[in-house]
C-alpha cells in the first residue's frame, strides 16, 4: 500500500480508487475528507481549542473548503485527543490547503500546544463506514461489495418502514 504525507503526518489511502492513488489530473470534482487527530498538552486544552477555533474560521476563506467538524474529548474523560474532519472539493484543493503558508503557520503555532505530531487519514467515500476502529490502514472491501451491503441494508428498510408505519399513523390526518 502506498502512503502519502502532509507536513510529516502519515496519510494512509483507504482503497485504491481513492484520490490519493489517482493521477492528480483526473480527480477534479472528487470530494475528499481528511481526519486529523491531535492531542493537546495537559493544561493547554483551552488554548488549543481557542487556536483551533481561530484557525478554522480563517481557513474557510481557502478555495475548495467544504467544511470542518471537530470531535472533542468527552466531558469528564481523561482524553485530550481531538478529531478534526476537514472536507475538500477535490484532491487538488486538499493539496493546496496543506501546502499553504496559512497551514504551515498553524502547524508551527499548534506544535507548542500539542503532544507529538498530527495523525492524518484520508477518507474518500463509503470506506469511512466500513473502517473498523484501530484498523484504519487495513485493506477495505471492494467498492461494489460496499455498495451491495449498503443497498441490502437501505432498500428493505425503505420498503418495510412505510408499510409498517402507515397503519399506525394513517388515520391521524384524514383526507378532505
Amino acid at each position: 500500500m502506498t502512503t502519502s504525507s502532509f507536513q510529516g503526518a502519515v496519510i494512509r489511502p483507504l482503497f485504491v480508487s481513492g484520490c490519493a492513488m489517482k493521477d492528480k489530473s483526473t480527480d477534479v470534482g472528487d470530494q475528499v475528507a481528511v481526519l486529523t487527530l491531535r492531542t493537546a498538552k495537559p493544561g493547554l486544552e483551552q488554548d488549543f481549542e481557542s487556536a483551533l477555533h481561530d484557525f478554522i474560521a480563517a481557513s474557510f476563506e481557502t478555495e475548495g473548503q467544504l467544511g470542518v467538524h471537530v470531535v472533542r474529548p468527552p466531558p469528564g474523560s481523561r482524553s485530550r485527543e481531538y478529531g478534526i474532519v476537514r472536507r475538500f472539493s477535490s484532491c487538488q484543493a486538499r493539496d493546496r490547503f496543506y501546502d499553504s503558508a496559512m497551514f504551515r503557520q498553524w502547524e508551527q503555532k499548534v506544535a507548542q500546544l500539542t503532544e507529538g505530531g498530527p495523525v492524518r487519514q484520508e477518507l474518500t467515500g463509503l470506506e469511512a463506514w466500513f473502517t473498523l476502529p484501530g484498523r484504519a490502514g487495513a485493506a477495505q472491501p471492494p467498492r461494489w461489495k460496499m455498495a451491495l451491503v449498503t443497498a441490502l441494508g437501505v432498500w428493505p428498510v425503505s420498503i418495510l418502514v412505510p408499510r409498517l408505519v402507515k397503519p399506525l399513523v394513517g388515520n391521524l390526518h384524514p383526507s378532505s
